[in-house]
């Protein structure tokens, strides 16, 4: 594995951690060569950080819990022009990002990923649903073409930055949704393939009390 540059104009995969220490491994194998590698450990017991150092990845912690402070204190850390945010969970392949890298490079200002399931039981009912109703929300609302909330996202570094400090828990890529349409971003939403998890449970939809916060979390961005 590699964390250097390369010719792929820099770019840094951040990858916000908790307690990620099954899947990991294959997440950080498969980052594209040249691209820089940065987890953010979020106050992981599982031994994630010791293990993403191993793996030859830079490790950086964020104590204040919730995705969105792990997600922008990587962020912040990055050194390249580009930054990239995926899960560490194996749900998503990160041999698809050169096709949002290379949207971004294309003009656009934002590239999400819309997740397309490669096989049952890979997104849970509920969650579908309700990611459905928030999309048609945003593209109602603010006139965005997106039909998934950004679970894997690309844009240049400063202009993340820009757009201020945003929702410190579930609600981060939802918020930077609607500060990205109100700033009159180009956002250009590309499919990726969409797995069970590959270790460990999920934050949201792998229990009531996670899917009660995030629902929480949205609303409090939406309203």
């Amino acid at each position: 594995m590699t964390n250097t540059v390369g010719d792929r104009r820099g770019v840094t995969v951040v990858i916000p951690c908790r307690d990620e220490a099954e899947a990991l491994p294959k997440v950080l194998a498969a980052v594209p060569g040249g691209y820089r590698i940065l987890v953010v450990d979020n106050g992981s017991a599982d031994g994630t950080a010791g293990l993403a150092r191993a793996a030859g990845a830079a490790v950086i912690a964020e104590p204040t819990p919730g995705y969105g402070a792990a997600v922008q204190a990587g962020i912040a850390a990055a050194e390249t022009e580009l930054v990239a945010v995926l899960d560490g969970d194996g749900s998503m392949d990160p041999g698809e990002l050169p096709a949002l890298v290379g949207a971004v490079l294309a003009g656009a200002d934002l590239a999400v990923g819309r997740r397309r399931p490669v096989r049952g039981g890979s997104w849970p009912w509920h969650a579908r649903l309700g990611n459905r109703l928030i999309a048609a929300r945003l593209r109602r609302r603010y006139g965005l073409p997106v039909h998934d909330i950004g679970a894997v996202r690309v844009a240049r570094r400063d202009a993340l930055l820009a757009l201020g400090p945003l929702h410190p828990r579930f609600g981060y890529p939802l918020e930077l949704l609607v500060r990205a349409a109100e700033a009159g971003w180009r956002i250009d939403e590309r499919d990726v393939s969409y797995r069970p998890r590959a270790g460990g449970t999920s934050k949201v939809s792998g229990s009531v009390r996670g899917s009660l916060r995030a629902t929480r979390d949205f609303w409090a961005v939406l309203t």
